[in-house]
């Protein structure tokens, strides 16, 4: 038996029964009367809603209408409802074709704009660097037209005498070199073999580990850190050389990038940082080398000394001379403040390309590496040739001296660190390394009692005993640049995989 509603005469959805009468009745219904007559509908009585009491009862069912009971009236109402379904699907696929419309010709806008944004990028970067090389170039066509012509008539001459003569060896030059050697020579001697008393012992030494690693200091594009050198007066100061063609100069106690210097066309090989100024120097096969002003973030010289790659850089101790080698089978000692070459010289017995470049402590000697796995020792005054290191195979990539001027540390691509005794002139340890070991880096600390080898891998030894207190493989790529903190109480590492990674405790 279901409820009806007294009033309706329909099966109510939310069914009450009247107190007053007994009925049952369609609340919404009976409220309404309610507020419009106050009594009940049945038997004329007062009533309110609060009289009211609900019938709780599962949700009815209504019975269909009467069109809806015969056959022809459901297949039609069947039917209406197919219709509808039919048409929303249609309207639904009319929208989705817009949408896929819409979402093609964005995505069309979306690429053409990333292309002309690259290609305006492309622009910019090429008309930076070309303002950057025409600049520095433009107060400098004087200058630089006589030691360009210099060398190439005296590298036809055939006796390096003639070249240094040629183009201004002042006897002026040379005492200027001899009195900065006796200088050196003479604090050497007052330090003796007296180690600073800040020097990390190699017992601590053998406890560092990686402290930090950035790798966003140049350009993914063109991945690899070539080269780099630390600041002599404030090893903070980081210098690295890239081969995206930059030249980048870091601060590590700040933990980022000072100045990011552009002009090179070609990958950057060699870098120095000068001890008391804040310049910085670089080399690149584009056959320039180029000194920086870090303050003012561009080139203040371009130095052409050579016709071919330049392979080698190394800084006079006066500040003031820059030593260069070059695959066109030259070494160049020029003047860093007129961008002039001083001298260029060859030994044209060898004919071989060099391959890298070191002055000893003195500055007046200095080591070359060449092609053919020879290295040799000239004398800079003399401009002479007065020592030769053979016994490595492969073209030398690295060579040091130690700071007391009596060792020579040399790498080649013989798995292989060779050890000289400058006043013996002779090869007293090897140091043997694992198999297709690529020496990239050698640097001894300023005390010289560690070297530095950087390659492969990073590996440290103590001097005299010339045994391994360190060895580090955090590089996913070939480490090419080494170089120690003040008193060794950092070191820190550039390679191929694009970062430069500080070691402490």
């Amino acid at each position: 038996m279901s409820l009806v509603c007294a009033i309706s005469n329909e099966v109510p959805e939310h069914p009450c029964v009247s107190p007053v009468s007994n009925q049952v009745f369609e609340r919404r219904l009976i409220e309404k009367f309610i507020a419009e007559n106050g009594v009940d509908p049945m038997n004329g009585q007062p009533l309110s809603e609060e009289q009211l009491i609900d019938i709780k009862v599962s949700h009815p069912i209504r019975p269909k209408a009467p069109s809806s009971t015969s056959i022809p009236a459901i297949l039609k109402s069947l039917q209406d409802e197919w219709d509808a379904v039919m048409l929303h699907s249609f309207t639904l696929r009319q929208q989705l074709q817009t949408t896929r419309q819409e979402l093609s010709h964005a995505l069309y806008q979306h690429d053409a704009a990333c292309r002309v944004i690259a290609r305006l990028t492309k622009e910019v970067t090429a008309a930076r660097e070309a303002l950057a090389t025409l600049k520095p170039q433009a107060g400098l066509v004087a200058a630089q037209s006589m030691p360009t012509s210099q060398p190439a008539a005296g590298g036809g001459g055939g006796e390096p005498m003639e070249v240094s003569e040629q183009v201004g060896m002042s006897q002026e030059i040379i005492q200027k070199l001899q009195d900065k050697a006796t200088v050196l020579t003479t604090e050497r001697k007052k330090r003796g073999k007296t180690v600073p008393e800040d020097l990390v012992r190699s017992e601590d030494l053998s406890k560092y580990r990686q402290v930090a690693s950035h790798a966003g200091l140049h350009s993914a594009s063109v991945p690899g850190i070539l080269c780099m050198d630390l600041c002599p007066s404030d090893t903070n100061k980081v210098l690295t050389g890239g081969a995206d063609k930059n030249v980048v100069v870091f601060d590590k106690s700040e933990e980022q990038i000072v100045a990011t210097l552009k002009g090179h066309t070609k990958k950057v090989t060699s870098v120095i940082y000068h001890p008391s100024q804040s310049v910085v120097f670089s080399a690149s096969p584009d056959c320039t080398i180029r000194v920086w002003s870090v303050t003012a973030g561009n080139c203040v010289q371009v130095v052409r000394a050579h016709e071919g790659s330049v392979t080698g850089l190394s800084l006079h101790a006066t500040g003031d001379f820059l030593l260069s080698s070059s695959e066109d089978q030259y070494w160049a000692f020029s003047d860093i403040q007129t961008g002039r070459v001083l001298t260029k010289v060859t030994d044209e017995a060898a004919g071989v390309a060099l391959t890298c470049a070191q002055f000893h402590p003195d500055g007046l000697i200095f080591g070359t590496g060449t092609a053919d796995s020879q290295i040799k020792i000239w004398d800079l005054k003399e401009r002479t040739n007065v020592a030769n290191f053979p016994g490595h195979s492969g073209p030398v990539t690295s060579i040091a001296f130690s700071e007391n001027g009596y060792y020579l540390a040399t790498g080649a691509q013989d798995s292989s660190v060779k050890l000289w005794d400058l006043r013996k002139l002779k090869n007293f340890k090897t140091i043997a390394l694992d198999n297709n070991y690529e020496v990239k880096s050698l640097v001894f600390d300023q005390s010289g009692t560690y070297l530095a080898v950087g390659g492969s891998d990073i590996r440290v030894y103590i001097c005299k005993q010339w045994s391994e207190v360190l060895n580090f493989s955090d590089h996913s790529g070939l480490v090419t640049g080494v170089a120690f903190g003040d008193n060794a109480q950092f070191l820190s590492s550039a390679g191929m995989d694009r970062s430069l990674k500080f070691y402490s405790l």
